[in-house]
């Protein structure tokens, strides 16, 4: 850096970004909790700089948001640019930097290919940034892109860890911690499942404090994501989403905008997580209509599977309204031909078969139960056994040649094609029309291969044509559960499916994972069956109930399988669930650290009542657990402390003073926050809600 040096910075509500630049360059300096008005940005700049070893160049290598081979750089170059055949080495030069307080605009033109590049940087409320990056052609001549990075970030030198979160099916957002050295890492996804490869959720962490960094790639489709760090200690994320073949080509005057990457700071995890809760809330979600209390639903996937009738649905539907059920969602196996899953996908008409009227008699039950109705529908995919295919064979995408091979006997409709997207939209706008349908599961099973042009892009197109048709209708995301979960899908959706896994001990992991960025009210979470399905475990009813109640509950069982006992308990649950759910779902949410890694805890604060959860997984080290401590209470007040039934069967003979919890007890927010509550959490496989509310103590 030199005299010649300015800095530009950009203010969230807690949070500050600093960059300088003395040239072409623009280098992060600070990315961290609040700078005062006063900070002498200039000094922070200077003092940021190194000065150079006898075996480094005179000019230490500075990737900064636009990192060039010719510089030196060691990592992955921003852009990788061609003429034709011939690859561009790319030499830019800073034209222009506009900064206001909350936006920064950062322009460079490569004067030989006349390309324009901008970093653009937004700073949201929620303390969550922005970052994104157009290009434009100047030039004369065609330039075909390969890679565009979405964000480039020199990371803070603290920042030393990684945790990824790669996933399949059935075992989402498993966190992978890795140590930050001079071997690149590299995560690509592929087949348009990125929640199913390496994740498009990343958190750094500091090797001085619990401070975190964390960034998302908001794109539903394929990406890749690097971060390392270099010889000289620089390390830098790079986020891109994969371009689809033949459509990253600049024409003369043309311009492209790279999808938007997510950003932001916290001093914990908890603070982190409220910052991308918060940006959900405020930034994504007020964006649907009639947004309300979360509906418990009943899915009929695990209860029926394909063996549907008409009977079977209504008899369904009684035992759903009789728990307490607010929507009966009918899943895969109701469209035309459909008997398995080798059929049927594409021909999105009513089986006359199954409905000789239609769903309406069906809906029409449904609703006077009390239940609003929901469907299931796999818009993106084509069954070769289905009257589309035979119509149709070349809407799939392919490779032109007879060889199509199949992923769960299905194909993938080519939504490049402007017949398909007609022919979808037309075929899930009529079903909307023709029928009181207040809820879609939009799935997505099959990965995209190979890989077609414009695919991602055509999903969001399609999603938001039925979204702008028909806004009263929640939409959720399930892509073989958590394979294609995004905040710039989400934006046109109500609900996500973390994983098609209902094992609550499975679940919990995933839940953990996924909550670090979603708040719960937008999480999927069901009470599955027992034995479960994908596991085999056996769970008792009251802890399947108590997990689900964190998040958006559900049933994805069939109650005429339980006994009188299980379906009281559940009932009670779902209760206790519509009671708290105001809280659960607008609240804070904080987790709770126990010195037993089987021990799962987690509060929700707000307005001066709280509700928190303790699983226990496996069995407890020692029989006195170390009492459970809360957070985020007021140490100054009093809170009526209950444990509401019903309690788990195999803990509660375990539980000291059982009749001074009918009532609850006041304790003060100091005694909670540093003694805590001693509960029985010896047996494996058992959870307890507990309750707090203010009370004023004379």
């Amino acid at each position: 850096m030199t005299a010649s040096i300015k800095t530009y910075r950009l203010d969230g509500t807690s949070t500050s970004i600093v960059f300088a630049s003395d040239g072409d360059m623009i280098d992060l300096i600070y990315f961290g909790p609040a700078l005062p008005e006063k900070e002498d940005l200039t000094v922070l700049a200077a003092i940021s700089q190194f000065g150079s070893h006898e075996n480094q160049p005179e000019n230490v290598t500075v990737g900064g948001l636009l990192p060039e081979v010719r510089n030196g750089f060691s990592g992955k170059p921003a852009l990788k640019i061609r003429q034709g055949v011939t690859s561009v080495d790319t030499c830019f030069e800073l034209l222009d930097v506009t900064c206001t307080e909350d936006r920064l605009v950062a322009t460079w033109k490569d004067c030989v290919c006349q390309v324009q590049v901008s970093a653009i940087w937004q700073a949201c409320d929620s303390d969550v940034f922005k970052c994104h990056y157009r290009l434009s052609n100047k030039g004369n001549e065609v330039i075909f892109l390969e890679a565009v990075p979405s964000l480039v970030l020199p990371l803070p030198a603290h920042f030393t860890e990684l945790t990824s979160f790669p996933g399949r099916w059935a075992r989402e957002m498993q966190a992978t911690r890795h140590q930050l050295g001079p071997s690149m890492i590299e995560m690509r996804s592929s087949g348009g499942k990125p929640g199913f490869d390496p994740g498009n959720w990343l958190i750094f962490h500091s090797n001085i404090d619990s401070s975190i960094l964390g960034c998302h790639l908001a794109w539903n489709g394929d990406h890749i994501a690097l971060a390392a760090r270099d010889r000289d200690g620089q390390a830098t994320v790079h986020l891109e989403a994969t371009l689809d073949r033949n459509a990253a080509d600049l024409v003369p005057g043309g311009a492209m905008t790279t999808p938007v990457s997510l950003l932001s700071f916290g001093l914990n995890e908890d603070e982190f997580s409220h910052n991308f809760h918060q940006y959900v809330r405020k930034e994504i979600l007020p964006l649907r209509s009639g947004w309300g209390p979360r509906k418990v639903h009943l899915n009929s996937w695990e209860a029926l599977g394909f063996k549907l009738s008409q009977a079977a649905l209504i008899e369904l539907a009684n035992e759903a309204s009789a728990l307490g059920v607010e929507r009966f969602v009918l899943d895969d196996g109701w469209f035309k031909g459909r008997r398995n899953d080798k059929s049927g996908i594409g021909d999105w008409v009513v089986d006359p078969n199954l409905f000789p009227t239609g769903l309406g008699p069906l809906i029409d039950h449904v609703r006077m139960k009390g239940m609003d109705f929901g469907l299931w529908i796999e818009p993106e995919m084509v069954s070769p056994e289905s009257d589309l295919y035979r119509m149709h064979p070349d809407w799939c995408i392919h490779d032109g040649s007879e060889r199509r091979p199949t992923e769960r006997n299905q194909l993938v409709l080519d939504l490049s094609r402007r017949d398909v997207m007609e022919y979808l939209f037309a075929a899930i706008t009529d079903l909307l029309a023709n029928n009181n349908i207040a809820y879609l599961k939009w799935d997505h099973n099959r990965r995209q291969f190979p890989l077609g042009a414009g695919q991602t892009e055509g999903y969001i197109e399609l999603l938001n044509a039925v979204t702008s048709a028909h806004p009263d209708v929640e939409i959720e995301h399930c892509s073989s559960g958590g394979g294609r979960i995004d905040l710039r899908s989400l934006a046109m959706a109500h609900r996500v499916w973390p994983s098609d896994n209902n094992d609550p001990i499975e679940r919990l992991r995933i839940n953990r994972s996924w909550a670090r960025f979603l708040p719960l009210e937008i999480m999927g979470n069901h009470v599955g069956p027992s034995p479960n399905p994908i596991t085999g475990r056996r769970t008792d009813i009251d802890f399947r109930a108590k997990v689900a109640l964190f998040g958006h509950m559900g049933v994805e069982a069939n109650p005429a399988d339980m006994d009188a006992q299980e379906k009281a308990v559940l009932a009670q649950h779902i209760v206790l669930y519509k009671t708290w759910r105001e809280i659960l779902h607008y609240g804070k949410l904080y987790h709770l650290i126990h010195d037993d890694s089987e021990i799962y805890g987690q509060i929700v604060v707000s307005d001066g009542k709280a509700i928190a959860f303790a699983a226990q997984t496996g069995f407890a080290e020692n029989f006195n657990v170390t009492p459970l401590r809360f957070k985020a209470l007021d140490s100054d007040a009093f809170y009526r402390v209950k444990l509401p039934k019903p309690w788990p069967p195999k803990a509660s003979a375990y539980l000291a003073n059982p009749g001074m919890w009918e009532n609850g007890v006041v304790l003060s927010g100091t005694a909670l926050l540093e003694k805590g509550l001693s509960l029985p959490l010896t047996h494996p496989e058992t959870a307890w809600i507990i309750t707090f509310e203010k009370e004023a103590v004379t």
